[in-house]
């Protein structure tokens, strides 16, 4: 397991972006620590479930908004919440093109539905470099704490990650869930699992390049 920073990353990029292709790391959000993978590869995605433990649908950060578009049903309502992005929510859209991510990402079998995030934080420019969505979901075990410093990352997750992505200890919230797959938006949120404290970190203060 490496544990890199974001300078750390800016001065390996070529070679990392390269291996997050295939192996599953831990990186930061807006919200959480997040466990993620490519999400057009089948083996890298059950590799995640495995380590995870889990059969849950996943949801994925895309790497631009273009993606979204392209490859889900949206109609004026979720416009409206796409043009909120990137922030802290996840949009449940209808994945209208089956094939733009591996099928057990969302294990389901007819007229499947995907969440969709752009994070409030420099690694969304990552995902942008990497042309493809990743597997977001909570850095844990099912049904354990999620990780929110280096020191409490549940060992089996330390033991079969490749890299993790870290900027010291994070306490905020998981994202709030807004379905806009049926005729009837509906927003869950989970400010149960929330510390007191806020973490934000505003886009426009990216640095990364992304050429």
């Amino acid at each position: 397991m490496i544990v890199l920073n974001l300078d750390e990353y800016n001065i390996h990029k070529k070679i990392i972006l390269d291996e997050l292709k295939k192996t599953v790391f831990v990186y930061p959000t807006d919200t959480i620590y997040g466990l993620g993978c490519n999400a057009t590869d089948e083996k890298a995605v059950d590799k995640l479930r495995k380590i995870k433990n889990t059969k849950h649908p996943f949801s994925i950060i895309v790497p631009n908004k273009d993606w979204i578009y392209d490859n889900c049903t949206v109609n004026e309502e979720a416009e409206e919440w796409i043009r909120k992005l990137p922030g802290p929510y996840t949009l449940i859209l209808r994945l209208k093109n089956k094939k733009a991510i591996a099928n057990n990402v969302h294990n389901m079998k007819d007229n499947p539905t995907i969440g969709i995030r752009m994070p409030n934080h420099w690694f969304l420019a990552v995902v942008y470099q990497l042309k493809f969505p990743i597997v977001t979901t909570s850095a844990n075990i099912s049904g354990r704490d999620f990780m929110t410093a280096l020191d409490d990352l549940d060992p089996i997750i330390r033991n079969n990650v490749d890299y993790v992505f870290y900027e010291g200890p994070k306490r905020g919230c998981p994202s709030s869930i807004i379905h806009l797959e049926g005729p009837i938006i509906k927003i869950q949120q989970r400010k149960e699992k929330c510390s007191s404290v806020k973490i934000d970190f505003p886009l426009e203060e990216i640095k990364l390049s992304q050429e």
